[in-house]
């Protein structure tokens, strides 16, 4: 066991079971978001979770902007992760971005990932011709440039279009202090690599089942690239949860743990 990449990542292994399940959060969050979800599986199941470098309480020093200029860096620190525990046939479920640094790992290592759990998934967020990402080049760099500007007020400002379910603001409320809890210029660089990453020439080498789960109304991610995702990757499911908002994990822990156990049990 690598107790360097452990410590490194802030990784966390509960629960118990032979069959473990890998939590990966998404950007500008950390494992925290995970806590009702994964709280959920570790009466049966080994329960990991971590952090990537450079976001919530990994060691941050060994950020590079040259190893996380890219999600082949963070994929990596997935990959170092499960070989220090040692791990093999996981079910990996992966929030947003992380959805596609599993695919990525899946591909790398066919044999590491049992189930493939997307929550949110993005593999290009740029509308294209004939595509759909929900975003136009303008408002990504509207969005970087407001980073740099002022970070506290992108943060105010991404934070309830992300979490919707205004019924609830105190969700807004905590997604905001979490966004703000990172060291902006990480931040920055983990959202231009987010935003500008296009995995969609990937997609059809994954050979691991994967269920897709999207929520209903997503400004991050909307429904037509759940359809896409689902189109692309051949052994694949997508559900349309009842949830609303880009953080199903956070807002709606109840289904989707639901959801996840109907998909295990199932296959």
């Amino acid at each position: 066991m690598n107790t360097e990449i452990l410590v490194r990542n802030n990784v966390q292994v509960k629960g118990q079971g032979d069959t473990t399940m890998v939590f990966a959060h998404g950007f500008g969050c950390d494992q925290l978001v995970w806590r009702e979800v994964a709280a959920a599986f570790e009466e049966d199941y080994q329960v990991v979770l971590f952090d990537y470098v450079g976001s919530g309480k990994s060691d941050k020093s060994q950020y590079s902007t040259e190893r996380y200029g890219s999600l082949h860096g963070y994929k990596q620190d997935l990959l170092e992760v499960c070989a220090a525990l040692d791990l093999k046939d996981i079910i990996f479920v992966g929030h947003s971005v992380s959805s596609m640094i599993g695919a990525l790992a899946s591909i790398e290592q066919p044999h590491l990932m049992d189930k493939l759990i997307m929550v949110g998934p993005s593999p290009h967020y740029l509308n294209e011709p004939g595509y759909r990402g929900g975003f136009d080049k303008e408002d990504i760099d509207e969005l970087l440039e407001m980073m740099e500007v002022n970070y506290k007020e992108w943060a105010k400002y991404l934070a309830p279009v992300s979490m919707q379910n205004p019924e609830r603001p105190h969700l807004a409320e905590e997604l905001e202090q979490l966004l703000c809890s990172n060291d902006p210029v990480i931040a920055r660089q983990f959202a231009e690599v987010t935003f500008s990453s296009d995995v969609r020439d990937e997609l059809e080498k994954v050979s691991v089942p994967t269920l897709i789960m999207q929520p209903k109304y997503d400004a991050i991610a909307p429904p037509e690239v759940g359809e896409y995702v689902k189109d692309k990757i051949p052994a694949s499911e997508l559900v349309v949860m009842d949830a609303m908002g880009h953080n199903p994990h956070i807002s709606d822990a109840q289904e989707t743990v639901c959801l996840i156990r109907e998909y295990i049990a199932k296959h």
